[in-house]
């Protein structure tokens, strides 16, 4: 193989990883004040970082998930344990539901590839509702 394919292919698995290592999923438990069933948080981050709120509910118990800000923002909800998402939305489409299950739901707000792969930063703020 030659030596200048050799140090291009080595350049390119090497910028691939160092790209995929600074990507960061900013962890946020939530706390409803006592008497509140409902709160509401403000976020950033850039590129494919994304935030992951974890809230605990009941099954039975109806969950609303809106967000505002950059119309970059969007937002999946996951139940305890799941891998696929119960649904999701973005700024101007709300997510309503009656939870399936007990336990720690994740609610991850994110960015679209294409607008992560440019670096946009996305400024939000984020209504998370169970009663």
């Amino acid at each position: 193989m030659k030596p200048a394919l050799l140090l291009s292919l080595v350049l390119a698995c090497g910028l691939s990883s160092s790209v995929q290592a600074q990507d960061t999923v900013t962890q946020v438990p939530v706390h409803f004040a006592k008497g509140a069933s409902s709160v509401e948080l403000k976020g950033r981050f850039s590129g494919y970082d994304s935030v992951r709120y974890t809230l605990g509910a009941q099954a039975g118990q109806s969950m609303t998930v809106r967000i505002q800000g950059s119309r970059n923002a969007n937002f999946n909800v996951f139940a305890p344990g799941a891998s696929t998402a119960l649904g999701g939305g973005s700024v101007g489409s709300n997510w309503n539901a009656v939870l399936p299950d007990s336990g720690e739901y994740r609610v991850e707000v994110y960015q679209m590839r294409a607008s992560a792969r440019r670096g946009e930063k996305v400024e939000y703020s984020i209504e998370l509702g169970v009663k």
